[in-house]
């Protein structure tokens, strides 16, 4: 999977190769007026999506996978997923989480542009493709819910939102809430954004180069380790100099996405606890993490496990965050074991 991450969160993908690509594949459902977990309403909500293959006559082959932090559905097909999803036997649903830029954005929206959008959550980004599952596809039951990153941690989401609604879970590199240590990093990363004297509190007209935020998600983005092998001490210069014209999606969307990680929590309903949050899973799962992850620690994802009859790949691998891999014949395989309930 070729990646780099340019936001804090997750992976930002380069380079596309499918052959069953089609020019445009976008498409979009409206969900009219959608009133979030905060009580406010984003208006004239909508949901972009990508579909590979199709759906059966029972409508229950799908497998939705949201997108990553920062990421767009078009993102998604950089990974390249159906290396590991049978497009020919699943009808595979590729959803814009909300703030990606492509659904409801603080970037796009044109009644609540820019900080006037209504601050949304992880559940949110789940209830608004179960609107557009249920109410604009009319699909009431998937295969597969799965994702990595932000996908994982949406993922973790659905099997508590929707315990019912879906066979499978595969979160990758995702998490059913952030750790100590996460939340460190992801309010660090909020604030270099917020205290940039660019972002103007999120009232600016050109979207702004934060340089510090761009050098924060790659210095995070794998391991000490990798890093040093992969970018000489000579070649540091020539990084910087791109850094600093280095051109991203909205700061304000990626704020906004980062809120939301930091307010996750699948336990929160059931007073913090996990073992209370595991009592309502009822998919199985699948859990694949990574043990040297900076971005998301794998340790939430791996206690979880634990509660759980849940199956358990723990990648060991100084790319960190980025080592989830379509091509990884143990990473594949163990999707694929998954989905088709071997």
């Amino acid at each position: 999977m070729k990646t780099c991450i340019l936001a804090f969160l997750l992976l930002t993908c380069v380079g596309i190769c499918h052959a069953q690509k089609a020019p445009d594949r976008q498409q979009f459902a409206t969900l009219g007026d959608f009133k979030v977990e905060s009580g406010q309403v984003i208006k004239d909500c909508r949901i972009g999506y990508r579909i590979y293959g199709k759906l059966n006559s029972a409508k229950n082959n799908g497998i939705l996978f949201p997108s990553w932090y920062g990421g767009t559905a078009k993102d998604v097909e950089y990974a390249e997923p159906w290396k590991a999803i049978d497009t020919t036997k699943y009808c595979l649903i590729i959803a814009d989480a909300l703030g990606d830029g492509v659904s409801s954005s603080p970037s796009n929206s044109l009644k609540q542009h820019g900080p006037r959008f209504p601050h949304f959550s992880i559940r949110d980004m789940v209830e608004s493709q179960y609107r557009l599952l249920v109410g604009k596809m009319d699909i009431v039951h998937l295969h597969a819910v799965m994702g990595i990153s932000m996908g994982g941690i949406q993922t973790f989401q659905w099997a508590v939102s929707h315990p019912s609604f879906m066979e499978v879970l595969i979160p990758i590199v995702g998490s059913p809430r952030p750790s100590s240590y996460d939340l460190m990093g992801y309010n660090i990363y909020a604030r270099v954004i917020e205290n940039d004297p660019a972002f103007q509190h999120g009232n600016y007209k050109q979207n702004p180069i934060i340089v510090p935020a761009v050098m924060l998600s790659e210095f995070a983005s794998t391991t000490p380790e990798h890093k040093v092998k992969t970018m000489s001490r000579d070649s540091f210069a020539v990084w910087m100099k791109k850094v600093q014209i280095t051109k991203t999606r909205d700061w304000n969307d990626y704020l906004y996405q980062t809120k939301a990680v930091i307010g996750h929590d699948i336990s929160k309903p059931y007073g913090g606890s996990m073992q209370e949050a595991a009592k309502h899973v009822k998919a199985k799962m699948l859990i694949i993490s990574s043990r040297q992850d900076h971005l998301v620690n794998p340790t939430p994802a791996i206690e979880f496990s634990k509660l759980l009859p849940a199956k358990l790949l723990v990648m060991d691998s100084d790319r960190g965050h980025v080592a989830p891999d379509f091509n990884d014949p143990q990473m594949r395989t163990a999707i694929v074991v998954a989905l088709e309930g071997e």
